[in-house]
């Protein structure tokens, strides 16, 4: 039994899943004529019919990581966090982000806070080679405390090129792509636990740094999905955010078998033995050191890892349903 849960901590994921199935049943209107809509809602990004390509739509945010930069009063690097949650979330279907705006929600503006957050913004434009087009910035006292930082994304491919998860088969390696720490996803059960065992100033990794500054480590961008999928075959790709390896049952209704996970990096060591985790809590709640995946036929796997060497094949597909870490299912509650 864990001392510290997601639930717990206040995010329900299996209510969060109920909840947003409710949501969208009742999405049913579709547009009539043309530039219809592709597929049903549910995936990593919304598909848009435009001739002979796709456009795409991404949204998301940084979340109460937010919190975590108010805490050590420094904002330089989650615009890099808000870009990042969303480009990844196209580069799982193969497609390329091209513009990008902003949503900036306060409760009292500050010119230095909005610079920093320039600064972030801009280096994950550098990073995703995409242009910042707009945005908007809200000053709502009464409505939100602090601040909060989201996103949208444009992306496109030809339509063929697109990448959804239909052709993965059991037999597909799965090969992971290492995380840059915690990512965007899982702080509020780790500020929970941070703040309930010490603060965000004590020590970490052998007292090099404080714990705060590590979950303030930015999001990984995964840029390199786009020449990955244009030098071989790759059947499906998972980006690990929130739910942790749950995230692969959005993919196929086949299953996914996690025998050789990556090395668990020394962040998520700390939460687990602070707060007293358990293992399935610890995979359903964190990326655990995996932030992006690629489903592929075995033949592909030298090229991936001739992208990303830092990358390994860490499970395969297989016919039963579900995902399992070392044998051990990893479910919803």
């Amino acid at each position: 039994m864990s001392r510290y849960t997601y639930q717990g901590a206040g995010v329900d994921i299996d209510l969060e899943k109920r909840a947003i199935e409710a949501l969208v049943r009742k999405l049913t209107f579709r547009r009539q004529g043309s530039h219809a809509m592709i597929g049903e809602i549910g995936h990593f990004s919304g598909l848009i019919e435009f001739g002979s390509q796709v456009l795409a739509l991404t949204t998301d945010g940084v979340g109460t990581k937010m919190l975590v930069a108010e805490q050590l009063r420094t904002w330089n690097t989650i615009g890099i966090d808000c870009v990042a949650m969303n480009v990844n979330d196209l580069y799982v279907m193969n497609l390329e982000p091209l513009a990008f705006v902003d949503y900036i929600a306060t409760d009292k503006i500050s010119e230095d806070v909005m610079t920093q957050i320039g600064e972030g913004l801009n280096e994950g434009a550098r990073q995703a080679n995409i242009n910042i087009v707009g945005g908007e910035t809200a000053t709502l006292s009464g409505i939100i405390k602090g601040l909060d930082l989201g996103g949208t994304c444009l992306g496109a491919q030809a339509r063929e090129r697109v990448v959804t998860g239909e052709q993965i088969r059991p037999g597909d390696r799965i090969v992971g792509i290492p995380s840059n720490g915690i990512h965007s996803n899982g702080l509020t059960l780790a500020r929970q636990i941070v703040e309930g065992t010490g603060g965000y100033n004590q020590p970490f990794s052998g007292g090099r740094t404080a714990v705060g500054r590590e979950l303030l480590r930015p999001t990984r961008i995964y840029h390199e999905a786009l020449n990955v999928c244009a030098a071989c075959t790759v059947h499906g790709m998972c980006h690990i955010t929130g739910g942790g390896l749950l995230n692969f049952l959005r993919l196929s209704s086949f299953g996914f078998e996690f025998t050789h996970p990556l090395p668990i990096p020394p962040i998520f060591k700390f939460l687990q033995e602070k707060g007293e985790i358990s293992h399935e809590e610890m995979y359903r709640t964190f990326n655990m050191g995996m932030g992006y995946a690629y489903i592929v036929p075995e033949e592909s796997v030298p090229k991936v890892i001739h992208f990303l060497p830092d990358g390994r094949v860490v499970g395969e597909c297989v016919e039963s349903p579900g995902v399992r870490i070392q044998g051990e299912m990893v479910r919803y509650r």
